[in-house]
């Protein structure tokens, strides 16, 4: 969760401008909350595929860095604490600030129950196409919980 939040807050950070060194990209993530050590800057530098240039730290041209969200299996197992079925719809309970990464996994699985989600602060709505995908989504959910 906070990987995923620190990797789109550089990526932010570095559509404005290039930044000259490590040191400078901790200190500017510093001022979001985001208190980070040397070797989980270079990891995300690393998985970011940022390039190094005379100005310092830049996204690579011609190319699109997003980044990835973790495996929904984890995540839910992390911070889903139950699901509910309304209809065509899943109530998910998260811990207490999960619910925006649960649904971004969510959304980014490719899942045909899927259509959509809203998040909250610790609850997902999830949009199905029917009632009968919801129940599918729901067992397959649960089975993912501790």
């Amino acid at each position: 969760m906070a990987k995923l939040a620190r990797q789109t807050r550089i990526v932010e950070l570095l559509e404005q401008e290039p930044l000259a060194n490590q040191e400078e990209l901790r200190r500017r993530l510093a001022r979001y909350g985001f208190h980070v050590n040397q070797a989980t800057l270079s990891r995300d530098i690393r998985e970011l595929g940022l390039v190094k240039t005379s100005e310092g730290y830049a996204l690579p041209t011609n190319h699109v860095v997003e980044p990835q969200a973790p495996a929904i299996e984890r995540l839910l197992r992390e911070f889903g604490r139950n699901v509910r079925q309304a209809q065509n719809q899943l109530v998910l309970k998260t811990t207490v600030g999960s619910a925006q990464p649960v649904a971004v996994a969510l959304d980014s699985t490719g899942w045909d129950e899927v259509v959509g989600t809203v998040a909250g602060d610790d609850t997902v709505l999830i949009i199905c196409p029917d009632r009968r995908k919801a129940q599918k989504l729901a067992l397959r959910i649960r089975g993912m919980f501790v």
